[in-house]
């Protein structure tokens, strides 16, 4: 009798799995393909007594050189670890405090190339990390022309993802878990959790639209749902190009056989009765300033890994 697939490997079937976390440990009992790092997960990750010699050993081999440099070789070293166990690609982000600096963001995305090139990792298997902000889709545009890949992430409005597609961006990662959050604090004791489940969950809504978009007008870039709080978003999800997810998640998946159906397909989005739009700058700006959710999630999101990036900064100088 053959034996049933748990929904881990059913999700394979359709969709790329990523795994969400800076622990390349736990990442061989998943099998991803892919794996997602940012500051707050590798600021986790140094935290933890096994991890903390890799940070000493990259910080004393770098010793002198700008604090910033140092930092990028930690994120490498990290990208590389994680590298040996995923057969695809790692996200390897860029500081969040350059979030509004295109010319800054490209410089750093480089050199974050130029380092992991250096180590015999080719452009294939990275994704440079950069905040979907106006200035970070315009550095993502100009990285792409280099032949070197984006992952916009912090999106939680369908104009920033529009405006990735314009600009040939690789892959984006709308924040699933995140849009939630915000809709259920907004509700408050209104809160319905059963009338905005599974695919009524705003989150699932707003990666659901985007998938739809893209599919409908031959937009090549790549859609990864991030950023989720229970697995009925994932279901939800299915059929997505890319689910990134974490560890915890990964393992309830894998703990159960329920069947799990397609839920996202590229030929029904064909016949979507939607109209392509674009956005230049000020277009942009309005629609995402119109978005109250999307503003203060990408606000708090920056900020959010400003903070801890700061804080592997201290790290480092203390070392």
């Amino acid at each position: 009798m053959k034996q049933a697939m748990n929904q881990l490997e059913q999700l394979k079937q359709f969709t790329t799995v990523v795994a969400d976390t800076g622990n390349f440990h736990q990442l061989a009992a998943f099998t991803p393909r892919d794996a997602t790092t940012n500051p707050s997960l590798i600021l986790k990750a140094v935290q933890q007594p096994e991890y903390a010699p890799l940070l000493a050993e990259t910080v004393a081999a770098h010793r002198g050189e700008p604090l910033e440099s140092i930092v990028d070789q930690v994120l490498v070293r990290f990208g590389l670890e994680i590298l040996k166990v995923v057969p695809g690609r790692v996200s390897t982000e860029v500081d969040a405090r350059l979030s509004f600096d295109t010319a800054a963001t490209i410089a750093r995305a480089r050199r974050l190339i130029a380092l992991y090139e250096a180590r015999g990792v080719g452009r294939d298997r990275v994704l440079i990390k950069i905040a979907a902000t106006w200035e970070g889709i315009q550095a993502a545009r100009a990285l792409e022309r280099e032949g070197i890949h984006c992952n916009l992430t912090l999106l939680f409005a369908f104009c920033q993802a529009v405006a990735c597609g314009e600009a040939g961006v690789r892959l984006i990662s709308p924040f699933v878990g995140r849009i939630y959050d915000w809709y259920k604090k907004s509700a408050g004791a209104a809160w319905d959790e059963a009338a905005h489940a599974a695919a009524n969950d705003p989150g699932v809504k707003s990666v659901s639209q985007i998938y739809t978009y893209y599919k409908k007008f031959g937009i090549g870039t790549e859609v990864m749902g991030a950023s989720f709080r229970n697995v009925g978003q994932i279901l939800a999800l299915a059929g997505c190009d890319l689910l990134t997810i974490s560890p915890e998640l990964l393992a309830q998946l894998q703990a159960s056989e329920a069947p799990l159906a397609r839920c996202l397909d590229a030929r029904a989005a064909e016949s979507a009765p939607i109209h392509a739009v674009s956005y230049n700058e000020a277009a942009f700006r309005y629609a995402l300033n119109e978005d109250a959710m999307a503003t203060e999630k990408l606000a708090e999101g920056i900020r959010a890994f400003a903070v801890d990036a700061g804080k592997l900064d201290a790290m480092i100088r203390a070392l």
